[in-house]
């Protein structure tokens, strides 16, 4: 299976659309986490699966998500409510509690993927105002491809070019 992980473009529509146009042909499942500063009636967000961020309107999309996707268990959060700026810990709780495989959020708006306890935890950066070692990138975003076996991360940056030297394979 495929997932594309995209996370705070902060009212910038233009880049989810030339996003979404490219890769929803290829993927079987798009998670926005959060901070996208728009509405769940927005036409970009046909066929994706979105959280609230603490930038978005109030109410605008669940906190929350679990999302059964092939034999994936799916958590996703902005990760403001589970404070991971300060590090996993809370998030990680509330996975374990929902059987999560991937756990995806934004917040930070640093890329990094980890696996631990048979759960990808993945933050895709932001698409549109990246912070940290990889910010010069300019914004970034991720695939996420599971085999029973194996689970890759590909970064992609807002050009749609491959980041081969962030790419990560984990072995289940």
């Amino acid at each position: 299976m495929n997932y594309l992980v995209i996370s705070d473009n902060h009212g910038d529509q233009a880049i989810l659309q030339t996003v979404f146009d490219a890769f929803s042909h290829r993927v079987d499942a798009i998670f926005h986490c959060g901070d996208s500063e728009t509405t769940r009636d927005n036409p970009v967000f046909d066929n994706v699966i979105a959280v609230e961020g603490n930038n978005d309107p109030r109410g605008a999309f669940p906190d929350d998500v679990v999302q059964k996707v092939g034999d994936e268990t799916v958590f996703m959060t902005h990760g403001d409510l589970y404070g991971v700026s300060m590090g996993l810990t809370h998030l990680s709780l509330k996975a374990q509690e929902v059987g999560a495989t991937l756990t995806f959020f934004g917040h930070t708006h640093q890329l990094g993927a980890e696996f631990e306890a048979g759960c990808l935890y993945l933050n895709p950066g932001s698409i549109s105002l990246p912070r940290g070692q990889y910010a010069p990138i300019g914004g970034t975003f991720a695939i996420v491809t599971t085999t029973p076996d194996n689970i890759a991360v590909t970064y992609y940056d807002r050009k749609l070019n491959q980041l081969p030297d962030l790419q990560q394979k984990f072995t289940r």
